[in-house]
């Protein structure tokens, strides 16, 4: 049995930093390297590409991801797992097959191929069946929204991927895998953990958690004292180095930028925190509250002491479907007096809209400069459009007018499009800038968190050899 297994992640998102995996491979030593592409609308848009195109539905950037680095992957031994596949993880697996081969890595790469996470296909059948799937939000029941639905996808947790990896997986590829689940399913295999050892799965999912937005637990987006972090041009994803025990220290490679400290940690460890002692995966029910965490040295911290309870007999179901249309519009408006003409802006175009008939779900306005990050907190006074209140404070440069509005309409969202640039010449003097053109009008994906029972769920791994 190893005494240290290093997960490192790569990715904590479709999109992110592009450089950080290769670094990550060929920076320093490493044993796994985890890649987290999806989150839930990401699961929509990968199913509409799909609609249009059959072998389409997975992260792309994944597929030049792994012609970049699996030669250095199978010569350094690094294990690779990722929930790149989205809705077509076995053509996702297939593109990665071919590309080993085009590299002269034949016999020496085996794709663990996870699916049963999606279940678009069966959600007719489970109500028929009167499986109950409400919404976790307000208790709407599926079939209410059945017939706008888009994609369907269970959370899977790291059983399926401690079984491909027993399978002698070195690469695998997985639908809607739970972010904690990647970082989890090396340790439970290397160290042969018990499934049912809700410490130290417990301390694997925090690990996991810790590691799975990328840097924002090695100096990214990071509060404190962010001036001072160094070399963010050049930043460190972080890594976990874990122990048998299930105590583990949170790191990264020497000579990379960013910085790993217990207020890093910390903040990471408080992304989308609910009831920090029902931090609840499929694998487990962790409690955050049990956490300690303590310096270990340069760019190291050590986590420890962490517990858990036994995981429930659900699985969390991300359900999209399509909520109307949107389109957002903005105008930059200068100095003098520029929040008062935006003001003036807007009240002219909510009144030509409601010449025209048109009524919105939401039509919401947001001052740029003003209040639109801070909303109603922003205390906006009656002089000179001063958020401070104080007394003698100067009018603002400029203020984008940003308008935004919903409904279910796309006519009547497409008219408001048009409404935007005849302000330019219509409305209050010294428009300095219209945005992007006329607004484009997008579909919403709106999204419907359910449970389902687990023994409704089955889940299938397979190898696929280059």
């Amino acid at each position: 049995m190893k005494q240290t297994v290093r997960v490192a992640g790569g990715q904590g998102f479709w999109g992110d930093l592009l450089t950080a995996p290769v670094d990550q491979v060929r920076k320093g030593p490493i044993d796994y390297l985890m890649l987290d592409y999806l989150a839930e609308v990401t699961m929509s848009i990968l199913q509409k590409q799909r609609n249009r195109n059959p072998d389409a539905g997975y992260a792309r950037d994944f597929v030049e991801l792994m012609r970049e680095i699996l030669p250095d992957c199978v010569e350094k031994n690094i294990k690779v797992l990722s929930n790149a596949g989205g809705v077509n993880v076995t053509g996702c697996a297939e593109v990665i097959a071919n590309v080993a081969r085009e590299l002269g890595l034949q016999g020496k790469v085996r794709i663990g191929v996870v699916t049963g996470d999606d279940v678009l296909d069966r959600l007719d059948q489970f109500i028929a069946d009167g499986v109950e799937i409400n919404s976790m939000d307000d208790g709407t029941p599926l079939a209410a929204i059945r017939d706008k639905v888009q994609s369907a996808n269970v959370y899977l947790g790291a059983e399926a991927l401690v079984e491909a990896l027993g399978k002698g997986a070195n690469v695998i590829v997985g639908g809607r895998l739970t972010d904690t689940g990647l970082t989890l399913a090396p340790l439970i295999h290397e160290f042969g953990w018990s499934f049912d050892d809700w410490d130290k799965v417990s301390a694997g999912t925090i690990a996991g958690h810790i590691i799975e937005c990328g840097a924002q637990s090695s100096g990214g987006n990071c509060q404190y004292d962010w001036q001072n972090i160094p070399d963010m041009a050049n930043i460190g994803f972080p890594i976990v180095e874990a122990s048998p025990d299930g105590t583990f220290i949170v790191t990264k490679h020497e000579g990379t930028g960013g910085r790993v400290n217990i207020q890093s940690v910390k903040e990471q460890l408080l992304y989308e925190m609910g009831d920090p002692h029902e931090y609840i995966t499929p694998d487990v029910v962790a409690d955050f509250a049990s956490i300690n965490l303590e310096p270990a040295g340069d760019n190291r911290v050590r986590v420890h002491g962490i517990t858990g309870h036994p995981k429930t007999d659900f699985y969390k179901v991300s359900i999209a479907y399509t909520g109307g249309y949107k389109a957002v519009g903005t105008l930059v408006y200068s100095w003098p007096d520029a929040y008062e003409k935006a003001q003036a802006a807007d009240k002219i175009l909510r009144e030509r809209l409601k010449n025209l008939g048109i009524e919105f779900e939401v039509i919401l306005t947001e001052y740029v400069g003003v209040n639109a990050t801070h909303g109603h907190l922003a205390t906006v006074g009656s002089e000179g459009g001063n958020p401070t209140g104080r007394e003698g404070a100067q009018d603002y440069p400029e203020v984008q007018l940003r308008v935004g509005v919903r409904g279910q309409n796309k006519a009547d969202v497409e008219r408001f499009t048009k409404e935007i640039a005849p302000l330019i010449l219509t409305g209050p003097p010294a428009v300095t800038g219209f945005a992007g053109g006329r607004p484009k009008v997008e579909e919403i994906m709106a999204y419907f968190p359910a449970l389902i029972p687990k023994s409704l769920i089955t889940i299938k791994v397979e190898i696929v050899e280059a």
